[in-house]
């Protein structure tokens, strides 16, 4: 079992920037398969949605909404992913989320097939 824990989330001004980190603990030599990364979000009231995913061979894939603003990354160690966000908008305060999908071959935004879920950080932009 892998537990993912999310950090980073903070208020900022629109226009800054701030990195989300998700560290996976507890079984993670499962990461070591070919898996995948993604961050979501979710506004209350609304469905999860995908934001920014990465596959074990570095392969990523972003929302049109987060296109050239976001960037995610993972370490050396597959154990830690990063979401960086810059220009940040008052549009993008939500809570996010980090998932792991193992056996995953191409980086995906939809929900479904990530086994693993973090609980979240929240980010607010004004």
């Amino acid at each position: 079992h892998v537990q993912l824990v999310e950090s980073g989330g903070d208020s900022v001004q629109a226009g800054g920037s701030l990195t989300l980190a998700c560290a996976a603990d507890g079984a993670v030599d499962t990461l070591y398969t070919r898996h995948c990364v993604g961050w979501f979000r979710q506004v209350p009231g609304k469905e999860r949605e995908g934001v920014a995913a990465i596959d074990n061979d570095g392969a990523t894939t972003y929302a049109a909404s987060v296109m050239g603003r976001f960037t995610i990354s993972e370490d050396t160690a597959k154990t830690t992913s990063y979401l960086k966000m810059d220009s940040l908008k008052p549009e993008d305060t939500t809570k996010y989320y980090c998932a792991v999908e193992t056996f995953c071959f191409a980086p995906r935004l939809e929900t479904v097939g990530y086994t693993y879920w973090g609980q979240g950080t929240q980010v607010t932009v004004s």
